[in-house]
């Protein structure tokens, strides 16, 4: 399982970027980068997410 951004729903505002405890997940200017490697499906990244864009797949 690992993190993924819906770039339709995503504002981009870096909130999934601060939270995530083991630092995956990269805000480079409109793309969000997860590092799958790094990844622990944590799901902190989907809580705080406002529109619902974070989520966690197999």
């Amino acid at each position: 399982m690992v993190a993924v951004n819906n770039r339709e729903k995503c504002l981009y505002c870096g909130g999934c970027v601060s939270v995530c405890p083991v630092m995956a997940i990269e805000l480079k200017e409109t793309q969000i980068v997860i590092d799958k490697d790094k990844c622990i499906n944590c799901g902190a990244c989907v809580r705080v997410c406002p529109v619902g864009a974070m989520e966690v797949k197999k």
